[in-house]
């Protein structure tokens, strides 16, 4: 006895008709337009040879004689084709050709001032690629990422070159004057990361500097590489900035490192120094047991977000009689902070909550390291510092005016708290 094995008639067509992913995304509209592209762009450059030679295409001067010839600038030879990607797609173009005359009487050829000599790209598919990578990807993610808009023309060497000229803006905005800037106060940090050197993965350190100008509005002034934060590594910053024209600043928020702090003795002696709050809260939990951390947040907190100077002074002594007694290592780490702590006191409330921390910077390089997490190693020191910069330029990251910059004329009185326990 024989049985028939019969397949649903369902199945062989499916399998027939299977396909790739977005194969069948067929869109009639961008179609259409990137057809229209290279229309668009091959009468826009005819027109620009049409202006330079002062008459279109087969014109014929309506003057007689050599009247007539007297606007004639030069002769169209023909045109090449070249290759042409933009955010409409790959296209083939025809430039047209032409020859001009010169104020010699000799010939030369005609260069279109829309397309240049050896572009394959245009400037907002540069733009676009250069995005993408900030956007926080690698080389080979970003190909792969705009492969159907660009049509597989972009490849992994091509971003590299279109982020390479970025170098030229970030060489021109290191060495800007700031002569012109009304900067008031600095906001200064520095954070580590892991680039490529001798062909070793390495440590270094990227010193960033943040200013604050007169009406609040929070600008990147210096951003630079180097070996750590000591005070050498952290001078020569400085002085490049003074060197730069930057004025003495009314107020400086730091992170507390020894090495920063020699640094600012030595340049600005007697400015008005914060400590971040946030960077000695974690200075005190490395005092304490994790038990313990709980607690002193909340001791902690009661002081640093008190109402009035009045209450810090009060919440202060009480913290210091406290763990004196219960934890003194926690204690002393506070004493050690002194009043460059307590700082923010000396100016308005309205101030206060951007004036305690150098949380500006944190949040920078926090975007930062998310943004360069799929590359672990950056290829060099400088990528990295202009990385840091070109994430700002490029408006991937915006930074707002600081709390209270309604009040930032007012100048911070010389009574600092009492710090007598």
């Amino acid at each position: 006895m024989t049985s028939n094995t019969t397949k649903p008639d369902s199945l062989q067509p499916a399998a027939e008709m299977a396909v790739d992913l977005f194969d069948n995304w067929f869109d009639p509209i961008e179609t259409e337009v990137r057809a229209r592209a290279r229309e668009f762009v091959e009468e826009l450059i005819r027109g620009e040879l049409d202006a330079v030679l002062a008459r279109p295409r087969y014109g014929r001067s309506q003057m007689a004689g050599n009247e007539g010839r007297a606007g004639v600038a030069g002769h169209r030879h023909g045109s090449r084709t070249r290759s042409l990607t933009g955010t409409f797609g790959p296209i083939e173009i025809a430039v047209p050709r032409a020859r001009l005359t010169t104020s010699e009487g000799k010939t030369a050829e005609w260069k279109s001032q829309a397309l240049r000599a050896y572009q394959r790209r245009t400037l907002a598919a540069d733009a676009l690629i250069a995005s993408t990578y900030l956007a926080g990807t690698n080389t080979r993610r970003v190909r792969r990422a705009l492969a159907a808009l660009f049509g597989g023309t972009v490849g992994k060497d091509t971003v590299s070159r279109t982020w390479r000229k970025v170098k030229s803006d970030w060489d021109a905005w290191n060495t800007r004057s700031l002569a012109e800037e009304p900067i008031v106060r600095l906001i200064l940090d520095g954070t580590v990361v892991r680039v490529r050197l001798d062909r070793k993965a390495t440590v270094i350190s990227l010193l960033v500097v943040l200013g604050v100008r007169a009406d609040g509005q929070k600008v990147l002034l210096a951003i630079k590489s180097m070996g750590g934060e000591s005070a050498e590594a952290w001078r020569t910053v400085l002085d490049d900035l003074i060197k730069r024209g930057l004025r003495r600043p009314e107020f400086l928020i730091v992170d507390g490192a020894p090495g920063l702090d020699k640094a600012i003795a030595s340049v600005w002696d007697g400015v008005p120094v914060q400590r971040c709050t946030v960077h000695k809260h974690r200075n005190l939990f490395a005092h304490a047991p994790e038990r313990l951390h709980d607690e002193i947040t909340a001791d902690y907190n009661d002081m640093i977000y008190a109402a009035t100077p009045e209450e810090i002074e009060i919440r202060r002594k009480a913290f210091i009689r406290k763990w004196r007694l219960k934890h003194r290592a926690v204690a002393d780490s506070l004493e050690e902070a002194g009043e460059r702590l307590f700082t923010f006191t000396r100016l308005p409330p309205s101030q206060w909550r951007s004036l305690r921390t150098t949380n500006a910077i944190e949040r920078l390089h926090e975007e930062f390291k998310r943004r360069i997490k799929t590359q672990t190693v950056l290829p060099s020191a400088d990528t990295a510092a202009m990385l840091f910069w070109a994430l700002l330029a490029s408006g991937q990251i915006n930074m707002r005016k600081v709390d209270g910059w309604q009040t930032l004329a007012t100048k911070p009185i010389d009574q600092p708290i009492d710090l007598a326990a």
